[in-house]
């Protein structure tokens, strides 16, 4: 990973005034509750906009490279940190060495929010959100759900055939969180988990129209800036304990592979007592076989 020394915030004076004024009550409330640091991981498939999401949120464009990249900042005492990381899906299948690069490239720091990423403007889901969202699960445990929030990004968009757009938008978060349940396997008693990720709708080309304090603004209205950081203030202050990655997380193998380990135990554990048996009684049988056709002709040949 590449680790920049934490710069000021210099990003932050090219929000409108008031979004800049909110940040700063934001982190204000964040200080009270003694919260003095935040460390954001950002994942999501390719080309989502994970690297754009982490510039408009410090306001600069700041995350490049083929690994993952940290970026810190600082403003009035509190030091932000964004991990952006690479695409998880390599033709089409889990990339399972960006998985483990990810992983081995966050020792010894602690994980205060998950930014998961995807894009609004995609009709539909497959498979591959499942798979995505099992193999962020399997590396860091379903808790890392509880500091998640999910951002779509792409948000200056028009839903086809005259859907209304919020009414998109719903359909878009119940299908993200269906696979969710599904690839994380969340159990009934996650539930609540799940249906308690929020969803912030992001747009990072600059194409938006602006409100009367020059922010930028979705097609329902909704300042996009500041109400991500609002958001993301809110996940940092829920009582949820931040995971801390260790050697032991690190070195723990995923479900996939202690899959393919229980696999090749049941099968050492057939060739044992079901496979080698069977063999032992073919075996036998033929050898029965052989003695009686001997005799057989044994007796034919008295004859």
């Amino acid at each position: 990973m590449t680790f920049p020394t934490s710069f000021e915030w210099v990003g932050l004076n090219t929000f409108a005034p008031a979004t800049q004024k909110k940040l700063l009550e934001l982190l204000r409330r964040l200080k009270e509750k003694n919260v003095n640091k935040l460390t954001i991981l950002v994942m999501g498939k390719c080309g989502v906009g994970k690297s754009s999401t982490v510039n408009s949120i410090i306001g600069e464009r700041a995350s490049e490279g083929l690994g993952p990249v940290m970026v810190s900042c600082s403003v009035s005492g509190f030091t932000l940190n964004i991990i952006d990381t690479p695409g998880l899906v390599n033709g089409g299948h889990i990339n399972d060495q960006a998985l483990e690069i990810i992983k081995h490239s966050l020792l010894n720091k602690t994980i205060d929010i998950l930014l998961y990423v995807d894009r609004l403007d995609t009709y539909r889901m497959d498979k591959l959100d499942e798979l995505v969202m099992g193999a962020i699960t399997d590396r860091f445990g379903k808790e890392i759900w509880n500091m998640a929030l999910i951002v779509l990004t792409h948000a200056q968009f028009s839903p086809q055939d005259g859907l209304p757009y919020d009414e998109f938008v719903l359909q878009k978060s119940e299908a993200l969180l269906k696979a969710l349940r599904q690839g994380a396997r969340l159990k009934e008693e996650d539930d609540t988990m799940a249906s308690s990720i929020p969803f912030v709708l992001v747009e990072n080309s600059g194409r938006c129209n602006k409100n009367e304090k020059g922010e930028e603004v979705l097609p329902n209205g909704t300042a996009w800036t500041p109400n991500l950081l609002q958001t993301i203030t809110e996940v940092a202050m829920r009582a949820y304990k931040s995971i801390y990655v260790d050697k032991n997380l690190i070195e723990q193998p995923d479900c996939n592979q202690r899959g393919k380990i229980l696999i090749l135990f049941v099968f050492a554990l057939e060739c044992l007592f079901v496979i080698k048996p069977i063999k032992e009684a073919i075996k036998n049988d033929i050898a029965r076989e052989l003695v009686l056709a001997s005799m057989h002709i044994y007796i034919f040949a008295l004859k």
